[in-house]
């Protein structure tokens, strides 16, 4: 094994998409995804790698154009990815957890 810079991506880096049950039919009944990254990513590259791997999926996350949809919210360790401005642009970097919520409509 060699040694990284500091900051640098390890080898095999992924990022984490975890889904709620309202979303695992969209992906083959999987809670989560691992998609490999090489570094830090915007948010838009995750979603279209999710697009390429699970179709059905993606388009429960994002609309015609590519936005997220009003009612998807996403966080990426955490934090919400409107609080970045444009939600496409918001950085996930290796090791990140990405939370994909669909609001819950009911009464």
């Amino acid at each position: 094994m060699t040694a990284q810079p500091p900051g640098a991506a390890p080898v095999n880096a992924t990022v984490r998409v975890r889904l709620p049950g309202a979303l695992r039919a969209h992906a083959d009944g999987k809670p989560c995804m691992d998609l490999p990254v090489d570094g830090p990513v915007p948010l838009a590259a995750l979603l279209d790698e999710l697009d390429r791997r699970a179709p059905a999926l993606a388009r429960k996350i994002r609309d015609e154009q590519g936005r997220l949809r009003r009612y998807v919210n996403v966080y990426v360790d955490g934090v919400d990815v409107r609080e970045h401005g444009e939600p496409a642009a918001a950085p996930v970097r290796p090791g990140a957890e990405v939370l994909v919520l669909p609001s819950v409509a009911g009464g």
